[in-house]
């Protein structure tokens, strides 16, 4: 009775992890394939864009240029920002701007802050895109040096686990979780931005602990055994 009890368990986990393993199967290719046809959404900070700085000589609140540019650009997304030491000058960046909205905006600035700017000497400069293996170069060194310290002390620590197996299971367990990370945020259209290197070092993190977890339990469940013998 109890083998037979123990053989359904075994089925209904095998059952469970087989439409797992579809699921992600399915969230990575579509995710594939969304990358490989229309690409990753990425933050306006990291797409062509166009910029102008409007040089302001006094100090101003972000939220007033927001109110002018959500007038001028409506529907655009716009990031405001103060430069230059003083915090005088005020950097607008959107996908675009045209030279009305550019003549709009000085004249609503002159016009709230007293200013004299003229569009004829304010540029516009584009910016352009910035590639995603820039954004993930300066974490390479330092993660690969971090993963191979994990590394070490997974094959040292479940050695009994088989060294090998043990390995295979943390590079192939975290690179499909990171995958699945990715597609999630290929599929949801999630820019690519700020949030995104916090997002894949949490991810990376909850699955190192929870391979751990897992392998304590079968580390205790080897040692229990040979115990008994």
């Amino acid at each position: 009775m109890k083998e037979n009890k123990t053989k359904k368990e075994k089925n209904k986990l095998s059952k469970k992890t087989k439409i797992i393993i579809t699921i992600i199967a399915i969230i990575i290719l579509i995710g594939i394939a969304i990358t490989c046809t229309i690409g990753l959404n990425f933050d306006l900070r990291y797409r062509d864009s166009k910029r102008m700085e409007l040089y302001l000589e006094q100090d101003f609140n972000i939220s007033d240029i927001k109110q002018m540019t959500d007038e001028v650009m409506p529907g655009k997304k716009v990031i405001i920002q103060k430069v230059e030491v003083y915090e005088d000058t005020v950097s607008i960046t959107a996908e675009n701007i045209t030279d009305e909205e550019k003549q709009s905006l000085i004249d609503k600035v002159n016009e709230k802050y007293g200013t004299t700017l003229v569009a004829e000497s304010t540029e516009i400069e584009t910016i352009p895109n910035t590639r995603g293996r820039d954004i993930v170069k300066p974490y390479v060194v330092p993660f690969g040096i971090a993963t191979l310290i994990i590394l070490v002390y997974m094959a040292i620590r479940y050695r009994k686990l088989g060294v090998v197996k043990t390995l295979l299971k943390t590079i192939v367990i975290a690179i499909v979780a990171e995958m699945v990370l990715l597609s999630i945020m290929a599929i949801t259209r999630i820019p690519i931005g700020i949030i995104t290197i916090p997002l894949v070092i949490t991810v990376y993190l909850l699955t190192l602990i929870g391979l751990t977890t897992y392998f304590e339990k079968e580390l205790a469940n080897k040692i229990s055994k040979e115990t008994s013998k």
